[in-house]
């Protein structure tokens, strides 16, 4: 089937699936097949095309370097390393720096803004310095917290638990009593 129309019959292709034949005028050739498809079925999946595997990119990364590594998918990826290795490319020195182990936090650690917790000897980043901010054991506090500083706060807790909920709000006994003030200047 050709292209076109009467008066034009160079212009255009139809597309080569087999159900759909449409007359695009930009039609899109596919990459892995060969065939002209229309802007529907351009897509691999769109025509299940039986080479779409041929021109995907697939990355290994490697654990020494932290470099990424294009394969072609037809090595498999312990060989690919294994090149990567003697190819003398592969430097421990040009690792990824580390970041933070909070969820979500993708802060790289460096030496101005590392703070190692005095609880459970993790580094942080500055923002997550606090044992709350960074999910440090409730546990680790308790223990590590000195003995005095726990019987003050169970001391106010006590305190606490002891006021009753109805003498809040209410006004000193002295200033209810006292009389109420006169104006200095009468209205006529």
């Amino acid at each position: 089937m050709s292209g076109g129309t009467e008066a034009f019959p160079e212009l255009g292709r139809h597309c080569q699936l087999s159900h759909c034949h449409q007359l695009d005028f930009l039609p899109f050739k596919c990459n892995a097949c060969q065939k002209v498809f229309c802007l529907e079925h351009r897509s691999y999946k769109s025509h299940e095309c039986p080479k779409s595997d041929n021109h995907s990119r697939k990355v290994v990364v490697c654990e020494i370097c932290s470099t990424a590594i294009e394969t072609t998918g037809e090595d498999n990826e312990k060989a690919i390393l294994e090149k990567h290795e003697k190819s003398g490319n592969c430097d421990p020195t040009k690792k990824k720096k580390p970041t933070c182990p909070v969820k979500r936090c993708k802060e790289v650690l460096t030496f101005s803004n590392t703070s190692v917790c005095k609880h459970c000897n993790v580094k942080v980043c500055l923002k997550h310095r606090f044992p709350g901010d960074h999910a440090c054991s409730n546990e680790t506090l308790s223990v590590l917290m000195p003995a005095k500083v726990r019987g003050e706060a169970n001391k106010f807790m006590a305190a606490l638990a002891s006021r009753n909920a109805k003498d809040c709000g209410k006004k000193n006994s002295r200033e209810a009593t006292s009389p109420p003030t006169t104006p200095s200047i009468k209205a006529c």
